[in-house]
């Protein structure tokens, strides 16, 4: 018996998105709660496993655009004793399993390596659409390099190597954009359609850019308690918690202590009026291969250091996995990034529309400061606020900068409240 695979729903305002890769191949064997394909939504890009176990058929290919509810595949249930399918007859309309680059083209002696140097198999399943341009195109795949996720082949590559130009498209049948190379000259020029989260960043920040008057605030703090602080417990953290007591925590807690002074850093403009949160739900910025994208970490104010670096662990393993949910992603009434990771010393972040205000952490960098009249060298890190100003004054801005310092350079008061 065949069972349809459909598009399934991932929100109640998300009506469409983009099968970005299928995992398993034409004819292959998969078995329940595998994972199946990627779908990817402006929201988030996520993994979603096999609703059935059998041989599958797959009726949409990669690149392609998809809606909720669409039957993108087959699965054939009455294999699934099966551990794969038989490789179909060329003549055949949809093209076999993953074979190397011999089995494919023994028809074609000249294409295929010498028995002596087998072809390597490229990692991973190779899709539907890749097999074919590799057909028609007589092209070795062997001795194509892939780029897509883990080393995998795409369209695009066995069509470079064809000396043709890669073509997304929207149906199966609708061609939508050219990923024209441009060839013979160094420095080519390449063009690919934006993913739906790479959209939706940019309606996002353009929007958040329009609709409010962004400000920046600066100020520099020193991390020499914090780190002694995780230096001296952290082994004893790490045995009790199962994980590392990271600065992220202190942050967090530090944010939502501030918050609770300033509530105006915590609310939002609808309309004509003010919305004020008597919760605190934190953003944090996690960066994937597909974007920015900003998991909640939903009340914040009561959980406790350990608590909070085991949601963040989860929330940013899940979200490099494309296993986040995608109501993991929404709301949230303040966020945090931290450039810091990647080297930054200092940024102006945006906020999150439509939240009124982001934390910028950076790098942390030892700098000579003057200390009670003396000059000594201690970790700083700058730290920046970005707020909107049409609701938040700059005096209140640079209180609640000044508290986030305080906080961190004594992280004593954070535990006891103060």
């Amino acid at each position: 018996m065949k069972e349809e695979v459909r598009i399934p729903s991932v929100g109640e305002s998300i009506v469409e998105g983009m099968l970005m890769t299928w995992y398993k191949a034409q004819g292959e064997h998969v078995e329940l709660d595998e994972d199946l394909y990627e779908f990817e939504t402006e929201k988030a890009s996520v993994t979603v496993p096999s609703p059935f176990a059998g041989v599958l058929e797959i009726l949409v290919e990669e690149g392609s655009k998809v809606k909720i509810g669409q039957v993108v595949a087959m699965i054939d249930t009455a294999a699934a004793s099966g551990k794969s399918a038989t490789v179909r007859d060329e003549a055949s309309s949809a093209p076999g399993p993953r074979a190397s680059a011999p089995e494919k083209m023994k028809e074609k002696p000249s294409k295929a390596p010498a028995p002596e140097e087998p072809a390597k198999e490229s990692p991973g399943p190779l899709s539907p659409a890749v097999r074919r341009v590799a057909a028609e195109n007589e092209v070795d795949l062997s001795a194509v390099r892939g780029t897509g996720k883990d080393g995998r082949l795409t369209k695009g590559d066995v069509l470079e190597a064809a000396g043709e130009k890669p073509v997304m498209r929207d149906r199966e049948d609708a061609p939508r954009a050219t990923d024209a190379v441009s060839r013979g000259t160094p420095g080519g020029t390449r063009r690919e359609a934006l993913s739906p989260i790479r959209k939706s960043i940019a309606t996002h920040l353009v929007a958040a850019r329009r609709e409010a008057a962004h400000l920046t605030t600066f100020n520099e703090i020193n991390m020499e308690l914090v780190i002694e602080l995780r230096k001296k417990h952290q082994e004893d953290f790490e045995k009790k918690y199962g994980i590392k007591l990271g600065f992220m925590s202190f942050f967090v807690k530090a944010a939502v202590e501030a918050l609770r002074e300033f509530p105006v850093v915590n609310a939002r403009i609808e309309g004509e009026e003010i919305v004020y949160h008597d919760f605190y739900d934190i953003g944090v910025a996690v960066s994937t291969d597909r974007g920015l994208i900003v998991p909640i970490i939903r009340n914040a104010d009561a959980m406790g250091f350990a608590d909070i670096e085991k949601k963040i662990a989860d929330l940013a393993a899940r979200a490099k996995n494309k296993k986040i949910l995608l109501a993991e992603l929404q709301g949230g009434t303040f966020s945090i990034t931290n450039g810091g990771i990647f080297g930054s010393l200092m940024s102006t972040p945006i906020p999150n529309h439509p939240q009124s205000a982001i934390l910028g952490m950076h790098a942390v960098q030892e700098r000579p400061i003057a200390v009670r009249g003396e000059v000594k060298i201690k970790p700083m890190m700058y730290v920046a606020l970005t707020y909107d100003h049409r609701l938040i004054d700059g005096r209140d801005a640079v209180r609640f900068l000044v508290r986030i310092k305080e906080y961190i350079e004594d992280p004593e008061r954070i535990l006891l409240y103060i």
